[in-house]
């Protein structure tokens, strides 16, 4: 009888458009002075720079997380690591990526946030449904704070 072999980690993308520059939507998530005003309720702290010590805490999901910058590039992409319960990597850690996408004559931008490295079991599907529900929230936050100035999050979860 043959060993199964391990399925591919478990990935996802969300994605939607946001009625500002490619500049503006990439330091809302870059600035973290920005970013704890629409999804790290409980504060971020470190810009998303490589090399630059980073960590998001949320006031409804209790925890300081440590991000690691992987990859910046200026209004384009960021590249991050954060600890993943049910991550397949040797160290525990899954990839997160935000692309940003000039449309309408670089008037809106399309954002894409990729989180791959989830385990192919019930608990790693269950831990990549769970943050993909997380990021999807995170756009809408981000889109109506930065198109409307209202923090979408609070109170939201809890």
């Amino acid at each position: 009888m043959e060993t199964p072999q391990p399925s591919e980690p478990l990935s996802f993308t969300v994605s939607g458009h946001i009625s500002k520059t490619c500049h503006e939507v990439y330091e809302a998530v870059a600035d973290s002075d920005q970013l704890s005003c629409y999804f790290t309720t409980g504060g971020a702290k470190g810009r998303l720079e490589v090399g630059t010590e980073v960590t998001w805490d949320f006031h409804d999901f209790p925890g300081r997380f440590p991000v690691q910058v992987i990859q910046n590039i200026q209004d384009k992409k960021i590249v991050i690591k954060w600890a993943g319960e049910w991550a397949a990597a040797d160290d525990g850690m899954n990839t997160v990526t935000f692309e940003f996408q000039p449309i309408a004559e670089a008037t809106r931008t399309k954002v894409k946030i990729t989180e791959a490295g989830w385990l192919s079991t019930p608990q790693g599907l269950a831990g990549a449904l769970g943050n993909c529900e997380g990021w999807t929230g995170m756009l809408a936050a981000m889109k109506i704070w930065l198109e409307h100035g209202i923090n979408l999050r609070e109170g939201f979860y809890k």
